[in-house]
């Protein structure tokens, strides 16, 4: 039987994993360069070119989207929810040292600036931006606080203060809290609210005959959430019973598949639990002590006010 905490760690896990694997290929988005680039096929893990985004890293590391859910899973962790003026620290202190090697995307820019002009207001730092920056870091959060609109909101807005990236934030959190609960997947999609959401896992639906290439292509590789999210879907519907095959699929269609990946993970991961995750992925992630410590300070947390 898989309980809660099965499912919460296959969340969280399957979040950092999809997230590592996809980064070599991460922002690749013609088939024949990635063949080019990779002629033994696409197995995970593939060390970034030096001219690639996350160029300087390394087979196990995190893309950008990964370091900044790592950032927010220590500070649940170690603050016993969400306190935005921690991520806020934590944030800076990451992206503006030195020696930091994560790419910064245009929303990790706009929220630094954001910040130094006004560090004590955290929730005045995001800019209108309706890509997966917050929905590839969600997945400790509804461990800590379900799919809690006020909580989700206000993660979202610290990056980016859009209201569709809300929307897509509150609909993958309701997808997520009803895979703890042990829905099935196509119950959980059906828990969506969200009005643009629930059109595009619509349309997810309509394409599962078509594979996940075809699908993503239709949808579109890129970025933008109104891609990205209904392409997610149908990598993860396609993928329902085999964790890796899933990952592997949606990071051989390209484009942006480190957030496609994270989705997926998260999703597959709450649904069968931490140990559908091959553990052999897990072990090749550079911050997989980090991320294996503060799962247990959350879910101690939690055992914790269970039996107050």
């Amino acid at each position: 039987m898989t309980t809660l905490r099965d499912r919460i760690e296959g969340m969280i896990w399957g979040q950092f994993v999809g997230d590592a694997a996809a980064l070599g290929t991460h922002w690749i988005y013609d088939q024949e360069e990635l063949n080019q680039a990779f002629p033994v096929g696409i197995l995970g893990f593939e060390p970034p070119g030096p001219e690639h985004y996350h160029a300087g890293k390394h087979p196990g590391d995190q893309t950008h989207y990964g370091d900044s859910a790592l950032l927010l899973l220590e500070s649940l962790a170690e603050r016993g929810g969400l306190d935005l003026a921690d991520f806020a620290r934590r944030f800076r202190a990451f992206y503006e040292s030195p020696s930091c090697r994560s790419y910064k995307d245009h929303a990790t820019r706009g929220v630094l600036e954001n910040l130094a002009l006004n560090p004590g207001n955290p929730l005045q730092s995001g800019i209108d931006d309706d890509q997966p920056a917050t929905v590839t870091r969600l997945a400790p959060l509804v461990a800590v606080t379900g799919a809690d609109p006020a909580a989700v909101e206000a993660l979202t807005r610290f990056n980016q203060n859009s209201n569709r990236a809300v929307a897509y934030a509150q609909a993958h959190a309701e997808i997520l809290e009803a895979l703890l609960h042990g829905a099935s997947l196509e119950a959980a999609f059906d828990h969506v609210t969200q009005t643009e959401p629930l059109e595009k896992i619509v349309s997810a639906r309509a394409a599962r005959d078509e594979s996940v290439l075809e699908a993503t292509l239709l949808f579109g590789q890129s970025c933008p959430l109104a891609k990205s999210f209904p392409a997610a879907v149908h990598a993860a519907i396609r993928g329902e019973e085999d964790f890796a095959q899933a990952i592997l699929e949606t990071i051989r269609a390209g484009g942006d598949n480190a957030a496609r990946a994270a989705l997926v993970g998260s999703w597959l991961g709450a649904l069968h639990g931490v140990d559908s995750i091959p553990e052999d992925w897990r072990l090749r992630l550079s911050s997989r002590e980090r991320i294996a410590a503060a799962i247990d300070r959350l879910t101690a947390l939690q055992s914790s006010d269970a039996t107050a």
